[in-house]
């Protein structure tokens, strides 16, 4: 198993952490996420991990079954992420906090397991394209942390950030192409992100060749922007070069 799944692992493990045994009450609790409650959250985890392992088999969208496969179909192609995420969850949810907990713990346990027995560089098929199973695994990492803080901080629960982060770190950074042709932009030049860890171990992510635009600062905070948890103003990251307000702004760890 390789580090980065690994470290979805042990991300995976957080989260059960905190909704293992979970209450009613628990629950019900609002969310970071506009309108969703715990279960809303962890529904839409179990969603998104059915999602990825269908595409490890090579089954996303094949016969049009899974929650977002079918929202995205009675959308339409203007839907966003955000849209068929909603409508997803509005879709599914009412089943006990323990059912759909069991649901989560049940599919993310597969991914894992298939993540670990797969070719790495495989190109599966995702949001945006075609990607390596390593990079999907990233992404998996990405969006379990984000929704575990979202858990979290439902619950009045404070974690601690581990060095897990510095994958979605570079995730981030890997992506920013993407980021930007998503919003119908192209970047100056390279970047680099030279960023430090939460014991101040240094995350430094460089281009072949020189940096047109450099990124410093908390990697911790850097990737609570690109969940778009945090805005950058409110963050200690300081860029600078042609591309350095719009790095902030666009980066992000999600399709």
């Amino acid at each position: 198993m390789g580090d980065v799944q690994r470290a979805l692992g042990e991300q995976h493990g957080e989260l059960w952490g905190l909704i293992a045994g979970l209450d009613d009450e628990g629950w019900r609790r609002a969310s970071r996420c506009e309108g969703w409650d715990v279960a809303d959250v962890v529904l839409h985890m179990a969603q998104t991990e059915e999602m990825a392992l269908a595409s490890l088999d090579g089954q996303l969208g094949a016969d049009g079954s899974g929650s977002l496969v079918k929202a995205a179909a009675v959308l339409g192609p203007t839907a966003t992420v955000d849209d068929t995420a909603a409508w997803a969850v509005e879709h599914e949810r009412g089943a006990p906090g323990a059912e759909v907990a069991q649901r989560w713990r049940a599919v993310s346990d597969r991914l894992l397991a298939q993540l670990a027995d797969d070719d790495s560089h495989r190109r599966v098929l995702w949001v945006s394209g075609e990607l390596s199973a390593a990079t999907l695994a990233a992404t998996r990492l990405a969006e379990c942390w984000i929704h575990t803080g979202d858990v979290a901080e439902a619950l009045d629960v404070e974690l601690e950030p581990g060095d897990r982060l510095r994958h979605i770190a570079r995730l981030a950074w890997r992506t920013l192409p993407y980021a930007f042709a998503r919003a119908g932009r192209e970047l100056g030049g390279p970047v680099a992100f030279r960023l430090h860890g939460p014991t101040g171990e240094p995350w430094d992510f460089e281009p072949d060749g020189e940096a047109a635009t450099v990124v410093e600062g908390s990697g911790v905070e850097l990737c609570l922007v690109a969940a778009r948890r945090v805005e950058p103003a409110d963050t200690g990251l300081h860029a600078t070069g042609p591309d350095a307000r719009a790095v902030l702004d666009l980066v992000r760890t999600y399709a």
